[in-house]
């Protein structure tokens, strides 16, 4: 550079601060139904003059998520103030007041883009009898830089004029450029909301949660320990005794079972293929959760759900080795069936959702019905990426770890189960046991609700992974709880209950997403409500299965520690 003559800097430099600078024009909606959104123009605004634009490229994750920019046709330049000026003129026909007084009526307001940051205007507003109906016209835009680099953007809406069909309203424009201390890092710190997410009730509540993991945890070692080292001592009393006396003993517990314990559970091909979609969830919270830690995903559009795409699609050979080990070691044969019912589970829920929700959205012409291509991009990620990375986890767990080695030898007769008390049941098991994980993240559950349903950005990962760990500590100690209360009923059908009794904190999600509905939000209409309750259970539903398969890979674990322990003939 300073070979460079001083000529030619000054005009590299005006050359940067005339560069073009686009405002998109993103969607619009009612403020109450934050997911039902439309694009900007198809309420009767006017676009500007200017026409030339560079062309705009959508990812995966914006056009799931609604995305839909289009150019504004301001004329704005970098670092040129632009006094106030009439951009475009609308003819107020009577339809186009109706289209603005219903508008009005249900509080749109509209999303704007400039250089990635977001701003937020109000289209109009009623007055205090509800019989007239005010347009803002006058966009006063605010744009503070940081050398060469833009770090702020405020708009003020004026400009109020009156709804009157048959007359000409003029929208104007202007645009002060200002110098801002912010850097270009933190630019997005002033979206974020400090005193909400990092409120006393949330580090009050991650406090609470880990003194339950810790009281469970020692009431779970406390009473295992102490029950175990009884069972281990009453054994082996039993077996120092003659055939006659071990006959007119009173036989009973965990260890009656040890021939039925290992027996494959019923319906293997299901069972294998939700626990290796639960793996697979799991490692997929776990590393966007990460990467969400690492880099501020919240900066770009739709990367969030492009990361958990890309993540879910990378991580697809857990599910086949976990699933396929698992259903070999239960002496399935129809392991490719069951390789495609794993691949596909989680997806074709989804996308079944997707689907039945998408056709509402067209019905509404919301920005939200997803276009054809993405359609089609999704079913390829589906068959050339998911399936094949399936098939290749699903050979290795065969191979390394799909060899049955029990310690007990499984009886050709299942035994009778005995019966037992109402509570011993293992539907009531399962109905109870969702209860404490719940109760250990349904505070986490209310930000994560504000954040997706509302208009906040959820940013505290730190706070969601010490949520995921406690609830996978917290479901482990339940569903071994559980587990032991059921082989000491002499009941062995084990595999099933841990899965469901933990899978169970679902329904408590599902059931809190109602009360979260009616009480914590304003959200009407038919395609917010079915959209709302649509993707709740999708999400309630992935993470009970993935409470499941962390309940039932620790409960196999200690089920498999305790018969390795004991002597049997």
């Amino acid at each position: 550079l300073r070979t460079m003559p001083s000529s030619w800097l000054d005009l590299r430099k005006e050359d940067l601060n005339k560069e073009e600078v686009v405002l998109w024009m993103n969607t619009v909606g009612p403020y109450h139904n934050r997911q039902e959104t439309y694009k900007y123009f198809s309420l009767p605004f006017c676009v500007g003059s200017k026409k030339s634009i560079s062309h705009y490229h959508e990812t995966l994750g914006e056009a799931l998520q609604g995305v839909e920019l289009e150019f504004s046709g301001l004329d704005i330049k970098f670092k040129d103030d632009v006094m106030p000026a009439t951009y475009c003129e609308i003819d107020l026909d009577k339809e186009k007041r109706d289209a603005f007084v219903y508008a009005i009526k249900n509080h749109y307001w509209y999303q704007m883009y400039i250089d990635d940051l977001p701003i937020w205007g109000i289209v109009g507003e009623a007055d205090e009898n509800g019989e007239d109906y005010y347009l803002w016209t006058y966009k006063k835009l605010e744009i503070g830089f940081n050398g060469n680099r833009i770090v702020d953007v405020n708009l003020t809406s004026e400009g109020k004029v009156k709804l009157v069909p048959n007359t000409k309203i003029q929208m104007s424009y202007s645009v002060k450029w200002k110098k801002s201390d912010v850097k270009f890092e933190d630019r997005f710190d002033k979206y974020l909301d400090p005193s909400f997410f990092q409120h006393r009730i949330h580090w009050f509540s991650i406090f609470n949660s880990f003194m339950m993991v810790i009281f469970l945890v020692g009431l779970v070692s406390m009473i295992l320990m102490r029950t175990l080292r009884k069972d281990y001592a009453r054994y082996s009393k039993e077996e120092e005794m003659d055939d006659m006396d071990r006959d007119l003993g009173d036989e009973y517990g965990w260890k009656q079972v040890h021939g039925d314990v290992f027996r494959p559970s019923s319906h293997p091909l299901i069972f294998s293929s939700l626990v290796g979609s639960g793996c697979q969830i799991f490692a997929v919270s776990l590393i966007v959760i990460i990467v969400a830690m690492i880099e501020d995903l919240y900066t770009e559009r739709g990367s969030m759900l492009s990361t958990a795409i890309f993540v879910y699609a990378a991580t697809s050979p857990v599910n086949g080795y976990f699933g396929g080990s698992l259903y070999a070691r239960q002496g399935g044969r129809r392991w490719i069936k069951q390789m495609f019912i794993g691949a596909f589970l989680i997806p074709a829920m989804v996308c079944g959702t997707a689907f039945f929700i998408n056709f509402i959205a067209i019905y509404y012409h919301a920005s939200r019905a997803i276009p054809f291509g993405t359609m089609v991009a999704v079913c390829c990620i589906c068959f050339f990426v998911i399936l094949p990375l399936n098939l290749v986890g699903t050979i290795l767990g065969r191979n390394l770890s799909g060899q049955p080695n029990f310690p007990c030898r499984v009886n050709a007769v299942p035994r009778p189960i005995p019966e037992k008390k109402w509570f011993m049941e293992p539907a009531v098991i399962v109905c109870l046991g969702g209860i404490l994980p719940f109760g250990s993240i349904f505070i986490e559950m209310y930000f994560i609700f504000t954040s997706f349903w509302a208009y906040k950005i959820y940013y505290v990962y730190g706070f969601m992974m010490l949520v995921l760990v406690i609830l996978c500590i917290v479901t482990v100690c339940v569903t071994i709880v559980c587990t032991y209360f059921l082989l000491n009923a002499e009941d062995y059908r084990w595999q099933w209950t841990s899965f469901l009794s933990a899978a169970s904190t679902a329904i408590y999600v599902y059931m809190y997403s109602f009360y979260y509905y009616f009480f914590k939000t304003k959200m009407y209409g038919l395609f917010q409500t079915s959209f709302y309750f649509g993707y709740m259970a999708v999400f309630s539903t992935a993470l009970g299965i993935m409470c499941g398969a962390i309940g039932y890979m620790g409960t196999s674990a200690f089920v498999r520690k305790i018969y390795t322990n004991v002597k049997i003939d």
